[in-house]
């Protein structure tokens, strides 16, 4: 079963047109959209002998699950050659909505189904976006603290570099000191927005063998 992006459906339609015509300052300044993202990790050993019936169950599940209020999506990754570990990631936009999902009777009625074809029980790990940058994807051990911090200064600093240099223009007849506090803020509110949302999530799926190290 090849790794897939499950799109959400009857997903609430959260498109805000007047960002069309807002500038820089005032798209950074604003809100940041899904801003608890909640991210839960469910990873769950299957019986070889079992793995087809397992993977049907296993598409039949996802697509019950975007059928609840606040889902932004799923993910699956297979078992590497030789193991029998399956990672699946399910986002929620609110943590009282993934609750509901966990809690509910289609979950759990469709676990004592899956329940014979798994080796044990499931693991299941609730993540925030910051969280999830580092949040191991398969049998693989959390990355070293260092390493860590080496991929997030990687990215920072030329994110920074570059969002400083598109912005400072921008608030450099502001008086002093409310230009630069401005210029601040919303290089740092891009900088978060970015990383959490869009560059971290490739990132670190990009540097996974060398973090795994």
């Amino acid at each position: 079963m090849d790794s897939a992006r499950i799109p959400p459906a009857h997903a609430t339609d959260e498109r805000r047109p007047e960002l069309r015509s807002a500038d820089l300052l005032q798209i950074v300044a604003s809100e940041l959209p899904q801003a608890e993202m909640i991210t839960a990790v469910i990873r769950q050993r299957v019986d070889p002998a079992r793995r087809g019936d397992y993977e049907a169950w296993l598409h039949r599940i996802i697509l019950v699950a975007a059928r609840f209020p606040g889902h932004r999506g799923a993910h699956v990754i297979p078992p590497s050659p030789g193991e029998t570990l399956y990672t699946i990631t399910i986002q929620f936009d609110t943590i009282a909505h993934a609750d509901d999902w966990f809690r509910s009777e289609a979950r759990q009625a469709l676990l004592r189904e899956a329940e014979p074809m798994l080796t044990g029980p499931e693991e299941v790990k609730t993540v925030t976006g910051l969280e999830f940058w580092f949040e191991p994807r398969a049998a693989m051990p959390a990355p070293r603290r260092a390493k860590q911090a080496l991929a997030t200064l990687s990215v920072i600093y030329p994110l920074t570099t570059v969002l400083g240099l598109l912005i400072g223009p921008l608030v450099h007849g502001w008086p002093t000191p409310w230009g630069r506090l401005a210029g601040n803020l919303a290089v740092s509110s891009a900088t978060v927005f970015l990383m959490t949302y869009l560059v971290m999530p490739r990132y670190t799926r990009l540097l996974s063998r060398w973090l795994s190290r």
